[in-house]
């Protein structure tokens, strides 16, 4: 029986998308749009940085690009857990998006540290 190849930009994509709907279901007072439009830019830049990724050239541009990812997704997890805090949107999908920013953050944080590591 095959399987799906493991594919960490298709869980980024997917994260982004997540974030994306998540955003659409948050209160639209100031609140609810200073974070939601900060988490809707986070959460997509994430995974357009490591778009990027698959593109460099040298390994130090692959942890520059890497690390502008790990960024991102560092700031929609802090986001995500002030919205856990005001209990702004729907919590099983806030929890399902917090619990996978902490995955992507450590998987790309484990690449970058490998790379530094061996070259």
């Amino acid at each position: 029986m095959p399987t799906k190849k493991y594919d960490l930009e298709d869980r980024i994509v997917e994260f982004a998308a997540n974030t994306a709907l998540f955003y659409q279901d948050l209160p639209k007072d100031a609140i609810g749009n200073y974070y939601g439009n900060q988490l809707l830019r986070s959460g997509g830049s994430a995974a357009l940085n490591f778009g990027e990724v698959q593109g460099t050239n040298s390994d130090k541009d692959y942890i520059n690009k890497a690390s502008l990812s790990l960024k991102e997704l560092k700031e929609s997890r802090v986001n995500l857990k002030i919205l856990k805090k005001l209990d702004f949107g729907n919590g099983i999908r806030r929890n399902n998006l917090l619990d996978e920013a902490e995955q992507l953050i450590k998987i790309i944080a484990t690449i970058i540290k490998n790379k530094k590591e061996n070259p």
